[in-house]
This record gives structure tokens, C-alpha cells and sequence, in this order.
């Protein structure tokens, strides 16, 4: 089976977090934290900031690991790594994605997740919440 590394930043703005919706491919209008695949060599931190800055066109600050999840679609096996992070320089533009929402933890059943990327909803649910 394929194996497929990707990373995907969690932005956090306040108490919500941003939600990319996929505008291509089979699992297109899914769910998704912005993010992709890390090239080889490359370290995951790096690739972050080099998907992000071609995704939406920002610059982030990786403030914390989430959590890596390994999750077998039908057709490869991927490794999640999920980071929370901050946008630290410029204003979002969606390169890729059709949509776009900032959600609360509240909020994060309300569309419909990449099957790989629901470990970190539920951890995200579970988080306390900013004072």
C-alpha cells in the first residue's frame, strides 16, 4: 500500500479554529486543517510553512505538536501530523480550497471531516477553553 506523509496546521484564532473545504480530488467538498504533503527530505515543520505560504498565502507560528495519526484510506496509508498554530504574518487568501469557516470547539461537528483528521477534533473538543 502507498504510504503518504502530510502535516496540517491547526490555526487557532481566539476560541475558534479554521477549516478548509477541499476543492479537488476524489474526497472533494470534505473537511480539512490546511496543510499537505511533506517532500522528501524535508522536515514536517518546514513543509508546514511552505504549504501554508502556497495555500493561503500567510506566514504561521508552530506553537505546538497536536497529535500524529495513521489512518488507511482505500487506497494508501497516510501520517497526520497536526500542529496548532498562530497566523503570524499576512491575511488568508484560499488558493485551493473552495471554502473556508472559522469554527469554536462547538462548532466542529458541523461539517463533514477527512476521516484522518477526526483524532484531532476530538481533541480539540476536549481542550479548556481561552479564559
Amino acid at each position: 500500500m502507498r504510504k503518504i506523509e502530510v502535516v496540517a496546521a491547526i490555526l487557532q484564532r481566539e476560541d475558534s479554529y479554521f477549516a478548509t473545504q477541499r476543492g479537488y480530488g476524489a474526497m472533494e467538498g470534505m473537511w480539512e486543517f490546511p496543510g499537505g504533503k511533506i517532500e522528501p527530505g524535508e522536515h514536517p515543520e518546514a513543509a508546514l510553512h511552505r504549504e501554508l505560504q502556497e495555500e493561503l498565502g500567510i506566514e504561521i507560528a508552530i506553537e505546538e505538536h497536536l497529535c500524529t495519526t495513521d489512518y488507511d484510506y482505500p487506497d494508501f496509508h497516510l501520517t497526520l501530523r497536526c500542529y496548532l498554530c498562530r497566523i503570524a504574518a499576512g491575511k488568508i487568501e484560499l488558493r485551493e480550497h473552495k471554502a473556508a469557516r472559522w469554527l469554536r470547539a462547538e462548532e466542529l461537528d458541523e461539517v463533514a471531516w477527512l476521516p484522518a483528521d477526526k483524532e484531532a477534533i476530538e481533541l480539540l473538543k476536549r481542550r479548556p477553553r481561552n479564559p
